[in-house]
């Protein structure tokens, strides 16, 4: 092979590379000699991502359901990443903040739409089996989607709105924590006590929550949004970004979510006891991450 002046370049900039981390170049190259081609399916992890379902029952179709949740925490895990990406830009342009604000938008749009496999996707016969054998497990036990909520909005829209008039930014976010609007729903609506489930959720994630609220308490979306320069604020593409992600989230996905909850579950108990018909309706919840840019008429009438 000759080395022309192209492939002399490459490995002047190899050299260099190297050279930063204190390591031989010879020593890569040699590396190379050894090194098995890449495949598709070990570059993808094919094997060991297909190896993650286990059933508790022999009922074909938990298999939809365990993968659909998967597929879901994938997602999850995708919206976080351009999250990360956006939140801790030092000073994003406007064009990437839309650009960002619109990819995330379309991992939920796609998650809206996605509900289709879950409603017409199983039989009611085998899910009213087979959900029996998750409890007290149930999906508010995503720990992803709740960073999601973190990262999106100042924690005052989070609170639930019984209790906003006595949390400021200086409230401890500990006790902030202990008034999450999704708290009501793990909790014994007459003596306040903590349901297994939550328990279990914050035995799990408390700790992470707790670092992720303080994380993101100057750097989330919203904040991000009011340092940027005045006029980039007033961008009518922008706006349209942040209101369109508000929306599918808090009010097209958690119906969609809703809807197909109610034809497996009709009005009986979640697998996890919460009160879910009120504890996810829009309309309830109040979750909004962006109040200010909804008229007072849409923020009267969220999710109606």
């Amino acid at each position: 092979m000759e080395i022309n002046p192209e492939i002399e370049k490459k490995i002047q900039l190899l050299d260099e590379k190297f050279q930063k981390i204190d390591q031989k170049t010879e020593t890569h190259l040699e590396g190379l000699l050894w090194s098995k081609p890449i495949t598709y399916w070990d570059y993808i992890q094919t094997d060991a991502l297909l190896n993650l379902q286990t059933q508790r029952t022999t009922l074909p179709d938990e298999m939809v359901f365990i993968m659909y949740h998967q597929v879901n925490e994938l997602l999850f895990k995708m919206i976080l990443w351009e999250m990360h990406q956006l939140c801790h830009a030092e000073k994003p342009q406007t064009d990437f903040f839309t650009e960002r604000l619109m990819r995330i938008s379309r991992y939920f749009d796609m998650l809206t739409t996605s509900f289709d496999i879950m409603g017409d996707g199983m039989e009611v016969g085998q899910y009213m089996k087979f959900r029996n054998t998750l409890t007290p497990a149930s999906g508010f036990q995503s720990a992803q989607y709740r960073l999601i909520e973190f990262a999106s909005t100042d924690l005052i829209n989070l609170i639930d709105h019984r209790f906003r008039a006595t949390i400021d930014r200086n409230t401890p976010f500990e006790h902030a924590f202990e008034h999450l609007y999704w708290q009501a729903a793990g909790k014994d609506h007459t003596t306040g006590k903590k349901s297994f489930l939550i328990l279990e959720f914050e035995r799990k994630y408390k700790a992470e929550f707790l670092r992720h609220m303080e994380e993101y308490n100057t750097i989330n979306i919203w904040q991000k949004f009011k340092h940027l320069p005045i006029n980039d604020q007033k961008n009518p593409g922008l706006i349209q970004a942040m209101r369109h992600l508000d929306k599918t989230v808090n009010i097209t996905w958690v119906m969609g979510h809703l809807n197909a909850a109610k034809k497996y579950i009709g009005g009986g108990e979640a697998t996890g006891g919460s009160d879910w018909q009120k504890y996810m309706h829009p309309k309830y919840q109040r979750r909004i991450f962006f109040p200010e840019l909804w008229t007072e008429d849409e923020l009267a009438t969220w999710g109606e």
